[in-house]
């Protein structure tokens, strides 16, 4: 591991919230040697906590007794699984080998909505909030349109379209994702699997009768990767939406599409950013673009 990448201990650092700390102070606590317990990550996802282990074999768990488990009520952890990834190094998960050892499999957030263990929580969930809700102001999703949402995550911007009662349909890769934006947007179909091998489902659900008269519209948060090469040729060739959200995590990828978007004949009408990871270098940007021979 270089310098750069090294880890500190962190269980009192004031950076993190109470809940983290607590955690992180019960885990040091209470989990045997190294030698035992070949813990690489530990992953903390609201009240979901993850240990992830570089190992295929199940360790012993004698070292989850009655005085770890109210170390972990007080901290108000709610589910605690371990995750055997015997390959794991910067990519933390594996698709196999989740096993809840204690507590619920799914929370809720403040907000009500269900999530579990690798569902990614915004350090700072009211300016998400308001990027989302911008996003909205924009698009006007609306009983008179229908809004394809990829990379939808566990449904929370698929439930809000929804309940402004555009038609709606979200893909995302992850199969814990999927099963969560199940239960939050019941009124959305929701695809699981990478978004460009969904474009003929998609293609089939947006041209449905009952969609002709309906405004299209598009709302994106990929991954730092970006669009995937033929979701582009896609939006530009065949589904062309009025007014497209996308917000992104990398400006050399966010760079890039907006480019083939313009080419395709959209307008960049405002791009505002938003410092949701506060003291690093990360910036996200939502950018707001029309179809420059919209009629609406």
């Amino acid at each position: 591991m270089s310098r750069a990448e090294r880890g500190l201990a962190i269980p009192d650092c004031p950076v993190h919230s109470t809940r983290v700390r607590a955690t992180l102070r019960a885990v040091r606590d209470s989990l045997p040697a190294a030698s035992r317990f070949p813990l690489a990550y530990l992953v903390q996802s609201g009240a979901q906590l993850t240990l992830v282990l570089k190992t295929a074999a199940m360790p012993a768990t004698d070292w989850l007794d009655d005085k770890f488990e109210q170390r972990l009520r007080a901290a108000n952890v709610q589910g605690l699984w371990l995750h055997l990834h015997p390959a794991v190094g910067k990519r933390i998960f594996n698709k196999p080998g989740w096993h809840l050892l204690w507590g619920a499999a799914r929370s809720r957030d403040a907000q009500g909505f269900i999530y579990g263990p690798a569902s990614f929580q915004q350090p700072i969930a009211d300016l998400y909030g308001q990027a989302v809700v911008q996003a909205q102001n924009y698009l006007q999703p609306s009983p008179q349109t229908l809004l394809i949402d990829l990379y939808s995550g566990n449904g929370k911007t698929l439930h809000r379209w929804a309940a402004a009662g555009a038609a709606t349909i979200g893909v995302e890769l992850d199969a814990q994702a999927c099963s969560c934006a199940r239960l939050n947007s019941p009124l959305s179909e929701v695809l699981r699997g990478p978004c460009a091998q969904r474009i003929p489902q998609l293609e089939q659900w947006s041209t449905q009768a009952q969609h002709a008269a309906r405004t299209r519209l598009l709302y994106l948060n990929p991954p730092r990767t970006g669009l995937e090469a033929p979701l582009h040729d896609w939006i530009a060739d065949s589904y062309r939406p009025a007014r497209i959200a996308y917000l992104s995590c990398s400006a050399g990828t966010l760079q890039r599409d907006l480019a083939l978007l313009c080419e395709a004949g959209y307008r960049v009408e405002h791009i505002i950013p938003y410092d949701f990871f506060p003291h690093t270098y990360h910036v996200e940007t939502l950018s707001l673009l029309s179809l420059r021979d919209a009629t609406v």
